[in-house]
């Protein structure tokens, strides 16, 4: 645990961000080392496919998401507020909402799994891998919701390194079990699922154990967990925007897939890699948002208000930086990057080509997300959910339908940096209204 209210803003900021930044790198490459696999051992219409299953899945668990991270929002304000009875009702609640979610989730999701492929006008020939990959990724849904959980608890009351230990070893076991049963059994798409489901339970159950035998304040009893109603409605206000958020960015994703998919299996292999290095290359930007969302709650539950411009002010700093340097890197190494996933020339120069767009604006994308962290601390998520919703669906997705047929896939790319320019713009705009101060479970007093 770490207390966020006292100490230098940006010192705090940083020391919390790195080890969640250390242990999204290591969860990332459950995804990388699956696609650099399937890519290079496996072939690119199995790279496709399996890229193509990403949204859908993200579809069918956003609206969890964003119901966990209320809950987070939750237990670190009444963790700030010291208000530990409350702690421990917040993480039963979290834990029944995931359980209960992953059963509903699973199954529809199983079962409608090869229309929703088709909506999104995924060639038929690679359904058949996309659905091993997904089913199977469902069926150990309740494990991935399982190890969020109790890692967005550690975060919520201040410890970002722990759940990066365990994160760290179920990694490794991933990787170990990639090569297994893809190069060793040939077991293609579904070793890869199995690999990565046996690996999210076994940081699961140990994150669990842990808990429960070392932890002060809280305890995880899974036939003992008691639902708050109270705090399951905090949840819920906090949450679902943000769910909805996801779930709609989700559905922008499907869409935009809808349109790279009319594109045939290169566009769509180079695309889903491209994604991949994306991810990398945002994640600290998000990562910094996500500690200052921490820093946030917790400062608001201590009634230490002054302190939220210098942590974001900070934040932004630290964050663009970091985007600055990463740009440099993807732009002028980006064909090499796009060679470790596959040996494909036309898939390497589609890549390439849209990281060398992309990758310019990085830094207005972390900029747009420290500002979403302060709000999101602030237990505000209605209004950047909207901001994110105009951006993806008035101006993303349209913009890459229209661009694509005058433009081909390169104008499909030139749509992301547009969308989040105006994401950027909207969002320094409503912070200096002052509107996010009014909408915390523990109300703001004070001027910031």
């Amino acid at each position: 645990m770490k207390d966020l209210t006292t100490g230098k803003e940006s010192k705090l900021i940083f020391q919390f961000a790195l080890p969640m930044l250390i242990g999204n790198i290591f969860q990332q490459l459950y995804n990388v080392v699956d696609s650099i696999i399937v890519g290079n051992y496996i072939g690119k219409e199995a790279l496709s496919a399996v890229g193509a299953s990403f949204p859908v899945f993200y579809a069918l668990i956003s609206l969890i998401i964003g119901l966990a991270s209320g809950s987070a929002i939750v237990i670190s304000q009444y963790f700030g507020a010291k208000d530990y009875k409350n702690v421990q009702k917040g993480v039963d609640t979290m834990f029944i909402i995931l359980m209960v979610s992953s059963v509903i989730i699973t199954i529809p999701g199983i079962y409608y799994v090869d229309e929703i492929f088709r909506l999104m006008r995924l060639p038929e020939e690679l359904i058949p891998e996309a659905r091993k990959y997904m089913v199977i990724t469902l069926a150990g849904l309740v494990t991935a919701f399982g190890y969020n959980g109790t890692a967005s608890i550690f975060r919520s009351m201040g410890d970002s390194k722990t759940p990066l230990y365990f994160l760290m070893f179920s990694t490794l076991t991933n990787i170990f079990l990639d090569l297994l049963f893809v190069l060793q059994f040939g077991m293609g798409v579904e070793g890869v699922a199995i690999a990565t489901v046996i690996s999210q339970a076994g940081a699961f159950i140990t994150s669990i154990i842990y808990i429960n035998r070392t932890h002060k304040i809280i305890k995880v009893r899974f036939f003992n967990l008691q639902f708050d109603k109270d705090i399951f409605k905090k949840s819920v206000k906090i949450g679902l925007p943000t769910g909805l958020q996801q779930f709609f960015v989700a559905m922008g994703m499907i869409a935009i897939f809808g349109i790279v998919n009319g594109f045939g299996t290169d566009v769509i292999a180079a695309y889903s890699v491209a994604l991949r290095i994306d991810t990398f290359a945002l994640m600290p930007a998000m990562n910094f948002a996500q500690a200052l969302t921490s820093f946030v709650g917790q400062n608001i539950g201590a009634g230490k208000i002054h302190r939220i411009k210098k942590g974001l002010k900070s934040t932004i700093i630290m964050s663009a930086s970091v985007s600055l340097s990463i740009s440099i890197l993807v732009i002028f190494a980006g064909g090499f990057l796009m060679k470790m996933f596959s040996p494909d020339a036309e898939v390497i120069r589609i890549g390439h080509e849209y990281l060398m767009i992309v990758g310019i604006f990085y830094v207005v994308f972390s900029t747009m997300f420290s500002f979403t962290g302060v709000f999101r601390g602030a237990g505000d998520t209605i209004v950047p959910m909207f901001i994110t919703l105009f951006a993806l669906w008035t101006i993303r997705v349209p913009l890459s339908y229209y661009m694509s047929l005058q433009f081909n896939e390169t104008g499909i790319w030139y749509s992301i940096p547009t969308a989040w320019t105006f994401g950027m713009t909207a969002s320094i705009i409503y912070y200096f209204t002052g509107r996010w101060k009014k909408m915390g479970v523990v109300k703001i007093k004070g001027k910031i």
